[in-house]
């Protein structure tokens, strides 16, 4: 029996069921933050942090630990990865303009769609065997920021691989990080803490060339006036907060408020978050390219920051995907301008030898010709994209058929196709996270495992992308 029968013997054990619909998931947004933040009643919801509960790991792994920050970067409405990223050209549909070209280590490579990606391609490297478990479009788009199935029984109360990270590295918070240590931006929509204390959420904000709002005192009358309603806040909170029978984390309120405070009339937050109309252009001059831009001005920050996740969407093309005005073009031209100033500048700055970056959709779309409303709808096979932090760039692992249906050769050790589950094992060994590790103290008290079935050795990191 190979790899590939094995694994879908234990699949069929233990099945992966499909939603159909999709329920809401929470996320932090910056006015809830300071909301509770700033409120001593409000901000109780904030105070239990996860109890000093039983963590176990269920195998000696070695985590690679080469990555210090992550950038997630979630393709939403998902991505033709037979136009992008393993590219086969099909006579009378791809356009001309794609100009492909064969690029060593690569193969074929769209050039005219991503011209400044292709500069980049020595420090990327393709994964192309990898395959979605569903077609719903919120269903795999959560399943690819949990790294599980959100309708299984722990689906809905699991929380987003950055929130993992954020919780796993709370230990290494140094008194100058004032930033939350999970950034959203431009990605409202991001699966939330889960079951996780709330400051594990992704902080959410959409880029702004003014910089972060309400972190400036100005509004509410200046600094002394601030400092006061501070002050007052204090003496009418702490005498129920301080020594209170409710236990330590009514105490620890104070840290909330005090994250809170620090964000406001910081001038290292405010520069993080600011940026030129150059800058700007050359990122790409939009929402996604100002978005790569903020990730890479905080993470060159060092403000507590660790793991951003970015959201580009508009790729569900059932209809007129080589269209120039609304098709692969617009999405494309974003993503080859804003990626490839993010890769750039991190080259630059030396913060690619320690940021890992990773690039994906929820699943692909249908090979070969395009249907009849020139389009192409949902298939499972896809790509990602990875990046720093030690990745060996220039080359793809695993390989598809002629036509891009399905895996042809897996390219990796398990020999199978590679899943969501497998990008976040991936995550976690990048950040030397043990993702074989499971918490004792969700509410069902099941226990929570970060990668599923981590007993059975079902998902592992993509060691290859590093030798």
């Amino acid at each position: 029996m190979n790899a590939s029968e094995k694994f879908n013997r234990f699949i069929q054990r233990y099945p992966h069921p499909h939603a159909p619909n999709f329920f809401e998931r929470p996320h932090w947004t910056r006015r809830r933050f300071f909301e509770v933040m700033g409120a001593g009643v409000t901000g109780f919801v904030l105070a239990d942090r996860a109890r000093a509960a039983e963590v176990v790991s269920q195998a000696a792994v070695t985590p690679q630990n080469q990555a210090r920050n992550v950038i997630f970067i979630l393709l939403a409405g998902a991505p033709s990865h037979t136009d992008t990223f393993d590219l086969k050209e099909v006579s009378g549909a791809t356009p001309m303009e794609f100009a492909p070209e064969t690029i060593d280590g690569i193969g074929r490579f769209p050039a005219g769609l991503f011209p400044k990606l292709k500069d980049n391609l020595s420090d990327i490297a393709i994964v192309r065997s990898m395959r979605a478990w569903a077609l719903v479009h919120g269903l795999a788009q959560t399943w690819a920021q949990i790294g599980r199935n959100p309708a299984a029984a722990l689906g809905s109360i699991a929380p987003n691989i950055g929130s993992v990270v954020a919780i796993e590295k709370d230990a290494e918070r140094r008194p100058t990080d004032v930033l939350p240590t999970f950034l959203g931006l431009n990605s409202g929509t991001a699966a939330s803490q889960g079951y996780l204390p709330a400051q594990y959420a992704p902080f959410q904000t959409a880029p702004s060339a003014g910089g972060l709002t309400n972190t400036s005192s100005t509004a509410m009358g200046g600094p002394g006036v601030l400092d006061a309603r501070y002050k007052l806040l204090h003496q009418l909170d702490d005498p129920l907060r301080l020594n209170s029978p409710l236990g330590v984390s009514v105490q620890a309120m104070d840290a909330f408020y005090g994250q809170a405070r620090n964000l406001i009339d910081n001038s290292s937050v405010a520069a993080a978050f600011r940026f030129s109309t150059d800058e700007s252009q050359r990122y790409g001059n939009t929402s996604f390219g100002n978005a790569c831009l903020l990730a890479q001005k905080v993470l060159a920050a060092n403000l507590g920051t660790r793991y951003v996740q970015i959201t580009l969407g508009g790729w569900d093309m059932h209809q007129n995907i080589y269209s120039k005005t609304n098709g692969i073009w617009v999405q494309g031209g974003q993503l080859d301008g804003g990626l490839s100033a993010l890769l750039n500048d991190l080259k630059s700055s030396g913060l690619l030898n320690e940021t890992l970056v990773v690039v994906q959709g929820e699943f692909g779309r249908t090979v070969g010709p395009l249907t009849d409303r020139a389009g192409r709808d949902h298939y499972l096979q896809q790509f990602a994209l990875f990046a720093g932090a030690g990745v060996q760039g220039g080359r793809a692992i695993g390989s598809t058929d002629a036509q891009g249906r399905f895996t042809e050769d897996p390219g990796w050790s398990r020999n199978r196709d590679i899943k969501p589950e497998d990008i976040e094992a991936t995550i976690y060994s990048a950040m030397g996270i043990d993702w074989t590790k499971i918490r004792y103290d969700d509410p069902f008290g099941r226990g929570f495992e970060y990668v599923p079935f981590s007993k059975d050795d079902v998902y592992g990191p993509i060691n290859e992308l590093w030798t």
